[in-house]
């Protein structure tokens, strides 16, 4: 892809690495419809089991290419419509993506690249990372990466942050829950909690992402404890439950954690 790198390990551990270090990895129309394709592809492939999202050179992304972004302001509505539906539906790929996903954050996050990681469903970062939401000091707002920051690090604090634009350390991000760890080793971080999620069925962990999506915060209705019950029951009847029970009982490995040789 002109915008990106793709690499996949025997694990079926995928890395998507945006490739326009030149500009910080700022998006444009090209990287946006790449991502989409990216995601939707290996949603697709059975053999991979996670994805990794990183950024080459200096920055993971500094979000809108600004170029993109005057091209935009030029156009007519109706133009302008259909290229924020573009961003997305990209968005939307990787955050339903049914497989793990992490961002790897070095550098610059900013405005849709702070999007991007919190529509992963969990982000690593550099200790000298920083984050800002800054559509508004091109005045515009973070309107369609607004959903992802406010899951990530709930309302007030999304409002915050898109408020002031101001950029936040790595430290804070991590306070905020926008990050899940800083680490100074990102690599040897990242490699860790790729191993703990190789131990556990993808399949569940489609079934969690698909049933956390529709649980919110609030009161326990009927609806939703029928739903939990309904899924479980369905789940535990799975090849894949039969082979987690009875690995465990055998006290061996189950048939979906790789091999370390």
């Amino acid at each position: 892809m002109e915008t990106l790198t793709i690499e996949t390990d025997a694990r079926g551990v995928a890395r998507v690495t945006m490739n326009r270090p030149e500009v910080f990895n700022a998006f444009n129309e090209a990287m946006i419809a790449d991502l989409a394709a990216a995601f939707e592809r290996l949603t697709a492939d059975p053999a991979v089991r996670l994805i990794v999202l990183a950024g080459s050179g200096k920055a993971f992304s500094a979000g809108a290419d600004l170029q993109w972004m005057k091209r935009a302001s030029e156009a007519t509505q109706a133009a302008n419509v259909e290229d924020a539906r573009r961003f997305a539906t990209m968005l939307q790929r990787i955050a339903e993506c049914p497989k793990p996903t992490l961002a790897r954050v070095q550098g610059l996050a900013l405005g849709g690249g702070v999007g991007l990681a919190a529509a992963c469903d969990i982000a690593l970062a550099t200790p000298d990372a920083k984050f800002a939401v800054s559509e508004a000091r091109f005045g515009i707002l973070p309107a369609v990466i607004g959903p992802y920051v406010v899951n990530a690090v709930g309302p007030r604090q999304a409002r915050r942050l898109a408020l002031t634009a101001s950029r936040i350390p790595a430290a804070e991000a991590q306070t905020l829950g926008l990050v899940q760890e800083v680490a100074e080793d990102i690599d040897a971080a990242l490699e860790r909690w790729i191993a703990e999620l190789l131990l556990n069925g993808p399949a569940a962990q489609g079934e969690i992402k698909a049933l956390f999506a529709q649980l919110e915060v609030g009161p326990i209705t009927p609806e939703v404890r029928e739903l939990t019950a309904q899924t479980i029951a369905r789940v535990r009847m799975t090849d894949e439950a039969k082979e987690g029970f009875a690995a465990f009982l055998a006290k061996r490995p189950a048939a979906w954690i790789p091999n370390k040789d």
